[in-house]
């Protein structure tokens, strides 16, 4: 008999949610007051207070979040330093604001650039001079560099933001993702570790960028939900009242649902361990997301030859953190031309990203862990 399917996804509600998901609904439709209500304000109140920033600005995706942060800290016209090896929303946020891109490699134990590889990047210079980076934590991961990287950078003048789109929860050194840099810009995309369906947030802890942030989510309208004055060039990237009730419900259960990821990455990786199968580890964290959990493939093996043996196990490996880098995406062609990034050429298509989500049982973390040792 075929053992029941691990898929990578799960969207985590309960029937009870569900209900209460409805009749919240339904009192919104019913007050005609769709948008930057009181469910909007509740949620970003309780989501700054989770991060422990002073101010969470919602908006309608976490690629909208990151260029609203790149205009904050003026980054038109200059050079932003981002990992390659990251979504094409984050480069697409820093071109969007009309910046120059400058690539970093990363480092196979985090999945990030290294200390030193920013560092080699700021001394080189670029032209258009380099204003800041643009950090990810892949995975949930915050690399153990990082205090140092923001540090580092502040002592240069630059300014360091975060894009925490899989990092909700994850903590170092007693702080959150979200508030470790200059601001950060969270994705809650069905995918992620909790979602609103689509929608993002904003982290920040200077009132000014606070106020100019809700301005340019709401086509400029400086300290106003409605109007017709228009003080700064913003876009509609609001979220709808009833994006914020399922973001709310979401919220109260992260701690849960992390709880659960953290359990099942520890049944995973215990074999693993047993077996030197080397993977990236978040055990110098206070806390982690385990959005993912990254797998180095062995020489001599594929990640596709992998995943397909799985599958007949009826385990089914989700998107990578990422296959093709994005110095190497079509899209982006021409942008550092000539410059190689040899870590992310090799490892981006040589690691997988098992299952790891709320909805697993135990045994089924455990079915996983030994799934990947018999392939690997």
């Amino acid at each position: 008999m075929a053992k029941q399917p691990i898929k990578p996804f799960y969207f985590d509600i309960t029937d009870d949610e569900i209900e209460y998901f409805a009749e919240q609904s339904k009192n919104i439709l019913k007050s005609g007051r769709l948008i930057l209500g009181e469910n909007t304000t509740a949620f970003e109140k309780a989501f700054a207070e989770y991060v422990g920033t002073k101010y969470a600005i919602a908006v309608n995706s976490g690629s909208s979040g990151l260029e609203i942060i790149l205009r904050l800290k003026k980054a038109e016209g200059t050079t932003v330093l981002v990992p390659t090896n990251t979504n094409f929303a984050t480069v697409a946020a820093v071109l969007r604001v009309g910046a120059q891109v400058q690539y970093l490699d990363m480092d196979e134990t985090t999945f990030a650039p290294s200390l030193a590889m920013v560092q080699e990047a700021v001394a080189k210079g670029a032209t258009p001079p380099i204003s800041g980076v643009l950090w990810v934590h892949i995975g949930g991961v915050i690399s153990p560099e990082f205090p140092q990287v923001v540090e580092y950078c502040h002592q240069q003048g630059l300014f360091v933001l975060e894009d925490t789109a899989h990092a909700h929860g994850s903590q170092i050194k007693g702080v959150q993702a979200g508030n470790l840099g200059d601001g950060a810009a969270f994705s809650f995309f069905p995918t992620k570790v909790m979602t609103t369906f689509e929608g993002g947030m904003i982290t920040l802890n200077d009132e000014q960028e606070d106020y100019i942030a809700r301005s340019l989510r709401n086509q400029g309208k400086r300290g106003m939900d409605f109007g017709g004055l228009h003080t700064d060039f913003g876009n509609s990237t609001r979220i709808s009242e009833i994006h914020a009730v399922l973001g709310l419900i979401q919220l109260a259960k992260l701690p849960q649902m992390l709880d659960r990821r953290q359990k099942c990455y520890q049944l995973i990786t215990a074999p693993l361990r047993e077996a030197g199968i080397s993977f990236v580890s978040t055990d110098h964290q206070d806390h982690a997301s385990q959005y993912k959990l990254i797998v180095h493939v062995p020489q001599g093996k594929k990640a596709q030859d992998i995943k397909s043996a799985l599958a007949e196990e009826n385990i089914f490996l989700g998107g990578t953190v990422y296959e093709i880098p994005c110095h190497q995406q079509p899209v982006f062609e021409g942008i550092c031309e000539g410059q190689s990034f040899p870590r992310a050429e090799h490892w981006c298509p040589n690691h997988i990203c098992p299952p790891l989500t709320s909805g697993m049982t135990e045994e089924e973390a455990k079915r996983v862990g030994e799934a990947l040792v018999r392939h690997l």
